[in-house]
């Protein structure tokens, strides 16, 4: 050997140096040991793990006022679309408010049917004579 040679000092051609691996090996061990633990804690091996395919979609009940609800809230409702509710906002704007749930059936496309599959989700009505511009009946006029 030259002394050349015995200067240079011989490379590995990787990148850590076998100490260092094998801390990144133990490293790489311990993560996938935790999850594992958690998987199996998480009900692995049982099967109660939820899959986003495979669960039941949630059921969400709200009520909400005709008279003060817009569009986009309307269109929630079943039955009642971007395009009905709408129409809803539009006769709430220019016939004045509902004074009962069945007064939405003036609105072009709400029928009895429909009324009957929005009604759980509508808020009582007040009484015609809460609204404003609502005319109170004088118990002194025969």
């Amino acid at each position: 050997m030259s002394s050349d040679q015995a200067d240079k000092p011989t490379t590995s051609p990787y990148w850590l140096r076998r100490a260092d691996q094998a801390a990144v090996a133990v490293a790489v061990l311990v993560g996938l040991g935790a999850m594992i633990a958690w998987w199996a804690s998480q009900g692995g091996w049982t099967g109660r793990l939820i899959e986003i395919e495979q669960s039941e979609p949630l059921d969400y009940r709200f009520q909400l006022d005709v008279n003060a609800a817009d569009w986009p809230e309307l269109a929630q409702l079943p039955g009642i679309g971007p395009t009905l509710a709408g129409r809803i906002v539009e006769s709430r704007e220019t016939e004045g408010p509902f004074l009962d749930h069945e007064d939405l059936q003036r609105v072009r496309g709400i029928g009895p049917k429909t009324l009957q599959k929005i009604r759980p989700f509508l808020l009582p009505m007040p009484g015609g004579a809460d609204l404003a511009g609502g005319e109170v009946a004088d118990p002194s006029v025969p």
